[in-house]
């Protein structure tokens, strides 16, 4: 999978000292949007400090932590950019990039499992694209599983042993209606437990929920306060060929639409033979992503929402580059 990046690097600080410092009570929900590159911004003055892999970081709980994806326009991502090449804003002012990193670090990865009947020509290759993204863990991460058809439930709770998991992700099978949104509430639930201060979900589903206890309004507010990204692959029958019910019609814009309140991404596919190649790209990026830190200008804590702006200077010779990023946070209460 290298092969098809251009040749770059990006994201996560060395999270467990900025655990011990209360970090994670910062929350960062975002609105993942490719944000246009600025061409002529003026250079930031002050630069990054770059933070390398393995090196303590003593910093406090004011400091606001934004994960940057840098896609080219063959949606290749781009490694190896420094500081100097981002600018970052917080309700229109901008902000000092104090800490920086591209360094990939242990995460904590829920995968969310649809095994509804509407999957059932589905779900073979689904699990093999399941056990791929599997492959691309690093021995220091964790991972869960939720599977999900009639109602939601863990499968399998945080554990390393990949072998166990992908076990279960082979035995089973599919049948009954869909409840997705409920299946994402589970997995929030689940990533309170997580030990790892980077923390993503991977759902795996046609999208088209019918028998959730919650409603899409309830997991859109859930996931904006969640400090995790969502990343989706959303499997699909071509659209002359799909149930016209309302549920399997709204299945690519639901899943969308949530993932990119987080920060990640939707992908989705019509040939089920795509996913195992989907769900590599999908592990490449989370490790392969850039972490920058700031601390607020607006030393208020009131609980408000504070819309982030992440702009970008690309090296000379670059084609325009896409920058995904969640797009704000809520500031701190008293």
């Amino acid at each position: 999978m290298k092969g098809s990046f251009i040749a770059t690097r990006v994201f996560f600080v060395p999270f467990i000292s900025l655990l011990l410092f209360g970090i994670a009570t910062w929350k960062f929900p975002p609105l993942a949007v490719a944000q246009s590159l600025v061409l002529d911004d003026v250079k930031h003055d002050t630069p990054g400090r770059v933070i390398n892999q393995g090196q303590a970081v003593h910093i406090d709980v004011e400091l606001a932590l934004v994960n940057v994806t840098v896609t080219d326009p063959y949606n290749r991502l781009v490694t190896g950019l420094e500081p100097d090449n981002f600018r970052v804003f917080e309700n229109n002012i901008e902000q000092e990039i104090q800490y920086f990193s591209s360094e990939d670090v242990p995460i904590s990865i829920g995968v969310i499992f649809d095994l509804s009947g509407s999957m059932a020509n589905k779900v073979g290759k689904a699990k093999e694209a399941a056990l791929q993204f599997l492959k691309t863990a690093n021995p220091q991460d964790e991972f869960f599983l939720v599977s999900f058809n009639d109602r939601a439930e863990v499968m399998s709770a945080f554990t390393n042993n990949v072998e166990d998991l992908q076990g279960r992700i082979l035995s089973a099978s599919a049948k009954g209606r869909t409840a997705l949104l409920d299946a994402i509430y589970l997995g929030i639930s689940e990533m309170r437990t997580a030990r790892n201060a980077k923390r993503a979900l991977l759902i795996m589903s046609d999208g088209g929920d019918n028998n959730s206890r919650y409603n899409e309004k309830d997991i859109k507010r859930l996931v904006r306060e969640a400090d995790t990204q969502l990343y989706s692959i959303g499997i699909f029958d071509q659209f002359e060929y799909r149930s016209r019910t309302p549920e399997e019609l709204n299945g690519p814009s639901l899943l969308t639409e949530v993932t990119e309140l987080t920060g990640g991404r939707a992908f989705t596919v019509e040939n089920v033979n795509e996913l195992p190649d989907i769900a590599t790209k999908i592990g490449a990026e989370l490790r392969n992503q850039y972490i920058l830190g700031y601390r607020p200008s607006n030393k208020s804590h009131d609980a408000r929402w504070r819309k982030i702006k992440i702009k970008l200077r690309a090296p000379k010779g670059l084609p325009p580059l896409s920058v995904y990023a969640k797009t704000g946070y809520y500031a701190p209460s008293l």
